[in-house]
């Protein structure tokens, strides 16, 4: 078991992505709005991260969507990861989001058997 960890810059998207998700055989997925660096220096009134605005700034949206899911293998990991890029644009291209995989030591209350 993996935990896929996606963020998603163009928050409009989500309900698309969930919606494939369920396609695929990923039946469940934590979502929460998150906000990144970039938009947090955007904010601030320090002279030294005020510099760095302009570099930032083309990137920057003011909220992007987390998305936590438990996965049962790299290759749903990598199947998913494909199906998003096609609704958002490659992870490839900046401002777009991130995906990455972790594995899971031990976990509690998950069932891949359970496919409501």
């Amino acid at each position: 078991m993996y935990l896929m960890v996606i963020v998603i810059n163009k928050t409009e998207t989500v309900n698309e992505i969930l919606e494939m998700f369920y396609n695929i055989g990923i039946r469940g997925a934590t979502i929460f709005d998150s906000r990144g660096m970039g938009q947090t220096f955007m904010n601030c009134e320090s002279p030294v991260v005020g510099g760095l605005r302009s570099l930032i700034y083309e990137q920057c949206r003011p909220y992007n969507t987390t998305i936590l899911s438990v996965v049962e293998s790299l290759e749903q990991y990598d199947r998913a990861v494909q199906e998003v890029e096609k609704i958002t644009g490659s992870f490839d291209e900046p401002g777009t989001g991130i995906a990455c995989v972790f594995p899971l030591a031990r976990l509690k209350g998950f069932s891949p058997n359970n496919k409501q």
